[in-house]
Parts: structure tokens; sequence; C-alpha cells
């Protein structure tokens, strides 16, 4: 089934692809038709996990600010960047090919750098003894005036949208409105901010060569927000064989929404949590994704609303934390690798 996309009220249209491009539906988050928007999501989530949100209440003229100050960071000499290194709390930078997200398959890690900006919890403080908790990596105000606090505010917005999304998903899965906001779920969540930029390398799939490599995200949601640089491709049925890969087109002012594995797990494989990668082809792209979890100790087991004698709980119940530590070190280089390098 493919899914009929709604118009977009921005007026932004997806651009066309030079192959087949996945049609996903497009919830409006100022709609006062609450029926419509669970229908339309509902709908995303039982066939691919993939939709856009639009009129979600970051404006324009800020996610410009934010592409504009991630394209200033990026553009550092990879000295700079490189003292500012992703630590053991998955803070600040990680370089080209740190990351494998497909090791079967990858010859190479991921054609892309990144920096990971978390929670702000201060030293000292207990919270911050946990994984993913913690302060957070700054470039110097001196090197990149205003990129901390650009990053912080959004950040708290991009959460906002995240805790509107998931009311909806909560409705369309039976529960009550504000199921996720709970202080356990969304009310302390692991939030990680992602800035992202793809280099001019062509992707190659034949030869093992990805911007990023075929994988599902970890946690509940995630939050895409691109350029208008193809890339992004989603692969409904990841046991086809051949696999059938789909192009996710930009569109201007939206945020691209796909559900993480967790997800997948709170609901008994009712939604699902989709296999995607990105293709290079040769032009720079940036992107900004916004990982959404729940607090560590949530512990993540089958739903009410989605088992049944006929289809008892697939997953055994596993706390949040346990889960995202040990998917985090599947994916991502020792951090010693990078000690034993000189950083120059």
């Amino acid at each position: 089934m493919e899914e009929q996309q709604q118009p977009v009220k921005n007026g932004a249209e997806p651009k066309p692809a030079p192959d087949r491009v996945s049609l996903l539906n497009c919830i409006d988050l100022s709609s006062a038709d609450n029926q419509q928007s669970v229908f339309l999501l509902k709908q995303a989530c039982l066939d691919c996990g993939f939709f856009y949100v639009i009129n979600h209440g970051i404006s324009q003229e800020f996610m410009d600010e934010v592409f504009a100050m991630s394209k200033r960071f990026f553009e550092l000499p990879l000295n700079e960047k490189v003292k500012l290194l992703r630590n053991e709390k998955h803070r600040g930078y990680t370089p080209f090919l740190d990351e494998t997200l497909d090791p079967d398959n990858q010859v190479n890690g991921d054609y892309k750098e990144g920096y990971y900006i978390g929670v702000e919890v201060p030293e000292g403080d207990p919270a911050a003894e946990k994984p993913f908790y913690g302060p957070n990596v700054w470039p110097a105000p001196d090197i990149l005036p205003g990129w901390r606090e650009t990053m912080e505010r959004f950040h708290r917005e991009a959460l906002e949208v995240a805790k509107a999304v998931a009311r909806i998903i909560a409705l369309a899965l039976d529960l009550e409105v504000g199921f996720f906001d709970k202080p356990e779920m969304l009310g302390e969540p692991i939030a990680t901010l992602r800035l992202l930029h793809y280099e001019g390398q062509v992707s190659d799939p034949m030869k093992g060569i990805y911007g990023a490599g075929a994988h599902t995200d970890y946690g509940l949601i995630t939050l895409l927000a691109t350029d208008d640089v193809l890339g992004l491709q989603i692969c409904k049925d990841k046991d086809a064989k051949p696999q059938i890969w789909e192009y996710v087109a930009p569109v201007k002012g939206s945020f691209i929404v796909n559900l993480g594995d967790m997800l997948e797990r709170w609901s008994n494989c009712i939604f699902k949590s989709t296999l995607h990668r990105v293709l290079g082809n040769g032009h720079e792209r940036y992107s900004i994704a916004y990982f959404v979890e729940p607090s560590h100790d949530c512990l993540v087991e089958c739903l009410p609303t989605c088992k049944s004698e006929k289809n008892p709980p697939k997953f055994p119940p596993i706390k949040c934390g346990t889960y995202l530590c040990q998917r985090y070190k599947d994916t991502h280089a020792d951090l010693n690798v990078y000690n034993k390098q000189p950083q120059n």
C-alpha cells in the first residue's frame, strides 16, 4: 500500500528524485482535526514508520540559523574539531568513519561526521553519573559565538515537537493522550541532538560504501531536518529479496519523523521501525537529527493495548538505559582508537 501524501500547507513540495520516491503521509501539528492526524499517523506507522510533520512551531528563520551554525562548526579545521572529540557520554564531535551502522555490508565506516548534544546536566549532579547524561562539550565562544545558545534553544524546541508527536502516537495506540508525558518517559528523556555533515563521497552499495549504512534507530522517535540534497532512503520490507529502496524527498519546513526500535518493542511490532540508509551522490549534505528516548530507568515492555492471547509479547522487558548503551557500543568506534592517533 502506498501512502497518500497530504498537501503541504507552506507550499513546499518534495524535490523530484532520479529513482523511486516514497510518498509519505504528512501530519499538520497545527491542525484542529485530531482524528485526521491520528488516522494519518497510524496509517504511516503500520506501513513504514516514516512520515512528515509540518507547522510544528519552529520557525523557518530559526531552522536556517541552526543549519548555518552547524555548517560553521563543520567548516572548522580538523585540529579544532578533534579538540571536541566524542567522550564516553556520547557528547561532542564524531569524525568521518567513526560510526559503522551496517558492519556486515560496509567496507569502511559511514562517510559522515557528526556532533552530539545531549540533555545538559552539570558535573556533580547525581544524574550526571548516568550514561547519556552530563555536561555537554561546547566549542569556545570566541571560536563560534552564539553557537551554544542556538543549539540549546533548538534542543528545547525540538523536544516540544517530539512530545506533540508522541501524544498522537499514544492515541494511535489506544492509550491515554499523555501516556508518554510521564516523568519516567518524556518527562525526563534521553534526548540527543546530532548535527550531521556528509562529504561529497559518492556511495556505492555494491562496493560497501555508504554515507550512512542501513540501520534502524534505537529509541522512541527521531525528528530529522535536512537540506535540499537528496540522500535518505528507506526499505519498507527488510526481508525482501532483493530489498527495494525508496528515497525520502526533503520537504522544506518539515521534519521527517521515524519510529525507533524501542517503540517497535513497546507496540509488540504493530508499529514499524524501518530500515533506512543515506547514499552520497557527490554533493555535500547537511542534516539535523533529534533522537528521543524515555528516561534511563523506564521499563520498556509490551503495551497493554498491543498484546492478547493470540498475540503475546514478543520481547522481554528491558530498561531503556541498558538497551541504549548496548546499541551505541555495537555501532561506534572504541574511544581508545583516538588516543593512539596523532590529532593534527
